[in-house]
C-alpha cells in the first residue's frame, strides 16, 4: 500500500488522483487531518485514516500496512517543521514502511538565503539516518506565477526585486511525476531535482509575456527595501514580505538555476513550459 499525507491539499490530492489512474484504489491510503474532506477518496475505495504530524500515534495507525509513504512537507512558518517532520518519519519507521518519499525544495543547499531551505535540508538528514530507503523530490517552484511576477497583466510591468534563473514548474506535472515514482515505474533514491528543464529570469518572462499579449511588458527592477515597503503598504505582513524577498535573493544568487531532465523522463513527455502557463493565465483573465 502507498499512503499519501496531506491528501486534501492541492499537491497531495493531485498525487492521489494520478495514483488512482495507475493502481487499484485498495492499494492507496491517505492520512489527513479531517477525514470528512477525503470522503470523495473513500467513495472510490481509497483507505482514509486520520493523521497529522502533531499526533504520532494517529500517524502510526494511518501508516499501518504501508510499504511507501509520501510525506508532504509542512508549510507553517511559525511551526517547528523539523520536529514535526522527524515525528512523521519516526512514525513511518515504527509502522514498518519500506520507503519514505518527501517533498523537498529545489535549490535546497547550505547558505541559501531562502530560509525554508534549512528545514528541508534538516529533514533530508533525518531521512538519511532513518534506516529505510528514502527519496527527496526537490520540487521546482510550482506556485502561482502571479505570486512571483506581481500584477503584470494589469500594469504591463514586472516590477519586482532583482531575480535570477528559475525553472518554474507546473504543479500538475510534479504531482503526476510523484505518482510515477510512488507507483514504482522507476527507482529514485536520495535527493533529486524535480523541475522544469529550462530556467528563466524575469527578463525572459517579460519577453514571453509581450509576445503572448501583443503588447509591451516591461521588466523593472525594484530596490529590495522599497519592494518590502510597497508590499506592506498593500497589506502584507512584513515578515511574509521579507520571506518572499529572500526567495528573490536566492534566485539572484543562483540557488534555483539548476535544471533537470528527470521530470520529463518520469512524465514521458515534455513538462509544461512557462509560456504554456502564462498563456493559460492570460486566457483565464480575458
Amino acid at each position: 500500500m502507498i499512503v499519501v499525507t496531506g491528501a486534501t491539499g492541492g499537491l497531495g490530492g493531485a498525487v492521489v488522483e494520478h495514483l488512482l489512474q495507475r493502481l487499484p484504489a485498495g492499494q492507496i491510503g491517505v492520512s489527513v487531518r479531517d477525514t470528512a474532506k477525503a470522503r470523495h477518496f473513500a467513495d472510490l475505495g481509497v483507505r482514509v485514516r486520520r493523521g497529522s504530524y502533531e499526533d504520532p500515534a494517529a500517524l502510526r495507525d494511518s501508516f499501518a500496512g504501508a510499504e511507501q509513504v509520501l510525506l508532504i512537507s509542512g508549510n507553517d512558518p511559525a511551526a517547528d517543521l523539523v520536529s514535526l517532520h522527524r515525528s512523521a518519519i519516526d512514525a513511518a519507521v515504527a509502522a514498518g514502511v519500506r520507503r519514505i518519499v518527501y517533498t523537498s525544495q529545489h535549490g535546497a543547499a547550505p547558505g541559501n538565503p531562502y530560509r525554508p531551505s534549512d528545514f528541508h535540508l534538516a529533514t533530508e538528514a533525518i531521512l538519511a539516518g532513518s534506516g529505510v530507503a528514502w527519496t527527496a523530490l526537490r520540487n521546482g517552484a510550482y506556485g502561482s506565477l502571479d505570486q512571483v511576477l506581481g500584477p503584470w497583466q494589469r500594469t504591463g510591468e514586472i516590477a519586482q526585486p532583482e531575480d535570477g534563473p528559475v525553472p518554474y514548474t507546473d504543479r500538475a506535472d510534479i504531482a503526476e511525476a510523484t505518482a510515477v515514482v510512488l507507483a514504482g515505474a522507476r527507482a529514485v533514491d536520495g535527493p533529486v531535482a524535480l523541475a522544469a528543464p529550462a530556467a528563466v529570469a524575469f527578463d525572459d518572462l517579460a519577453e514571453i509575456a509581450s509576445s503572448l499579449t501583443g503588447r509591451s511588458v516591461k521588466r523593472l527592477v525594484v530596490d529590495d527595501e522599497q519592494w518590502v515597503a510597497d508590499q506592506v503598504a498593500t497589506g502584507w505582513p512584513e515578515q511574509a514580505a521579507r520571506l518572499m524577498l529572500s526567495w528573490y535573493q536566492a534566485a539572484r544568487a543562483g540557488y534555483f538555476a539548476e535544471s533537470s531532465t528527470l521530470l520529463a523522463e518520469l512524465l514521458g513527455r515534455e513538462p509544461r513550459t512557462v509560456a504554456d502557463r502564462l498563456a493559460a493565465a492570460i486566457s483565464a483573465v480575458g
